[in-house]
C-alpha cells in the first residue's frame, strides 16, 4: 500500500469518525422495517466515476430522505487495498473487474458483485490538438510526450491493451495513479498527450479534446459494483447499488458517456 493511498484511508477513517461524533444513529439505517434508507453510505468509487456518483449521490439523497452520501474517489487498485486493509465502506465501485476480485477474494464483499456500466479509452489532447495526433502511433514520435496511467490501475491495463494491440511502444514521461491524475498532466501543459477514458475528456471538453482510435475497441473496461461485508450501513449499501442499476441512474452514466452493461 502506497503512503498515498494510506493518507487517504485515514483521511477518510477520521472524517467518518468525526461524522459519526455526535450524530447518533447517522450510521444506520432506519431500523423501523419500512424501507426507507437513512444515515450515511460510504460509497468508494474508481476516479473515474467522480461527476457521475457525485451526481448520483444527490439523486439517491433525494430519494431517501434523511441519507447521506460519502463519495471517496481515487484509483481502483488503492481503493481495493484500503477496503482490504479495513478502511470503513459501504459500497466499492470499481474501474475494472481485477481490482474487484481481490476484494472478492479477501472475504469482503456482500454478495456477488454486478456490471453497471462500460467505457473505453480515447487519446486526450488539447483544444486544436496542436501535435496533430490522429492514433496510438502518433503518441510514439519523437518529442511527443505521453501521460498514461500506472499499469495496476485499470485505465493503465486497458492502455498497455490497446498499445499491444497496435504494436505501439513509448515510453510516458508520467505513469498516474489514477486517471484524473494523467488527465491534470494534459490540463498543466505538462504533457502533450493522455491515455484517459471517454467519459473524462467529456467532463472537461472545453479545455480537452478526445482523439478515438480503433485499438480501442479490444481494451473496454467492465465496471463492477457491490455492497461491503463489513458496511456500517448495510441497508444503505445495497440500496445505492440497487440505485446505481436503476433507470435515473443508468441515465447519468449515458449522460456522461458511459456505455451499457
Amino acid at each position: 500500500m502506497t503512503g498515498r493511498a494510506v493518507r487517504t484511508a485515514m483521511a477518510v477513517v477520521m472524517a467518518l469518525t468525526v461524522a459519526g461524533c455526535g450524530a447518533g444513529d447517522d450510521r444506520a439505517s432506519d431500523a423501523a422495517g419500512d424501507g426507507r434508507v437513512t444515515g450515511a453510505v460510504t460509497v468508494f468509487a474508481a476516479a473515474s466515476l467522480t461527476e457521475s456518483f457525485t451526481r448520483i449521490g444527490k439523486d439517491f439523497e433525494a430519494a431517501n430522505p434523511g441519507s447521506r452520501v460519502v463519495l471517496n474517489v481515487a484509483g481502483s487498485s488503492a481503493l481495493a487495498n484500503q477496503i482490504n486493509q479495513g478502511a470503513p465502506a459501504d459500497v466499492f465501485a470499481s474501474a475494472a473487474p481485477a481490482n474487484m476480485t481481490a476484494v472478492v477474494e479477501a472475504g469482503n464483499t456482500d454478495g456477488t458483485p454486478s456490471t453497471f456500466a462500460r467505457n473505453q479509452l480515447v487519446i486526450a489532447v488539447p483544444r486544436g490538438n496542436p501535435q496533430a495526433v490522429t492514433g496510438l502511433a502518433d503518441l510514439s514520435r519523437p518529442g511527443v510526450k505521453v501521460a498514461l496511467c500506472a499499469s495496476q490501475v485499470p485505465c493503465g491495463a486497458a492502455a498497455r491493451t490497446a498499445l499491444d494491440a497496435a504494436g505501439v511502444a513509448l515510453t510516458p514521461v508520467t505513469l498516474e495513479q489514477d486517471v484524473k491524475g494523467a488527465l491534470a498532466k494534459l490540463k498543466l501543459g505538462e504533457v502533450d498527450t493522455a491515455l484517459v477514458y471517454r467519459t473524462d475528456v467529456r467532463a472537461v471538453s472545453a479545455e480537452v479534446t478526445g482523439v478515438e482510435f480503433p485499438e480501442s475497441t479490444r481494451a473496454v473496461n467492465d465496471y463492477p459494483i457491490v455492497a461491503l461485508k463489513d458496511a456500517p450501513n448495510p441497508a444503505g449499501a445495497r440500496a445505492f447499488v440497487a440505485y446505481v442499476h436503476s433507470a435515473p441512474a443508468q441515465a447519468v452514466l449515458a449522460e456522461a458517456g458511459f456505455q451499457a452493461p
